[in-house]
């Protein structure tokens, strides 16, 4: 298994994130050798700065937190989005089209996910496990494999809930191999971070990741 910290996404997504913030994640992303960072679009280019020449992913996101934004707007996003540097990009599904199973869930994925990989970035898809039922949850895992995503998110941290082993098994047994699933929402401690790979993540995405790894 990989060490602990090449598995964390460190994010920083609440409302009131400043420059200070954004600096002081990158700086902790290069001191504990985190996977990547995850930052809202505005920080991107700061991010990027910051970063430099580092090993460290750049991950944004787009229709976030709701996803019921039109296409067209997060396809402009994903634009400004890579072209100010972001690696990644975290899309969130069109919830409001899944639940009264219109086609655009699919289409909206579709197109987002032609823009991010002709320009060789990845896409993980955001689905919100909290508001899906089981047959949802497998629904939503599909469209996003058949639309080409990299990796398959429980949430945006938004929601009641996130991270729960069973809906993260769930995900893992419906996934083909090479798509990656993505834990995130309420994973705080080292025990919650185990729990989570051991039920399937290749990914987790926290706020937490420092004290996790204090916690070492």
């Amino acid at each position: 298994m990989r060490a602990v910290n090449e598995y964390i996404e460190h994010t920083n997504l609440k409302p009131f994130i400043t420059d200070r913030d954004v600096d002081k994640l990158v700086s902790e992303a290069k001191e504990y050798k985190f996977r990547g960072i995850c930052v809202p679009p505005f920080w991107v280019k700061r991010a990027q700065r910051e970063i430099g020449s580092a090993n460290v992913k750049l991950v944004t996101v787009a229709g976030f937190p709701f996803g019921y934004n039109m296409t067209e707007t997060k396809i402009e996003e994903i634009r400004l989005a890579i072209a100010d540097g972001a690696q990644e990009i975290d899309v969130v599904l069109n919830i409001s089209a899944l639940k009264i199973n219109m086609d655009w869930a699919k289409i909206d994925l579709a197109k987002c996910s032609k823009l991010i990989h002709e320009n060789n970035c990845v896409m993980k898809v955001i689905i919100e496990v909290a508001y899906l039922n089981e047959s949802e949850i497998i629904r939503a895992c599909k469209i996003s494999q058949d639309t080409g995503a990299d990796h398959v998110k429980t949430s945006s941290g938004f929601a009641t809930q996130g991270a729960l082993e069973k809906k993260i098994s769930l995900m893992r047994k419906t996934l083909a191999k090479n798509v990656g699933v993505m834990a995130c929402g309420g994973i705080r401690t080292y025990d919650q971070v185990m729990d989570s790979i051991e039920a399937g993540a290749d990914l987790i995405g926290t706020s937490s990741g420092v004290d996790i790894m204090k916690e070492l």
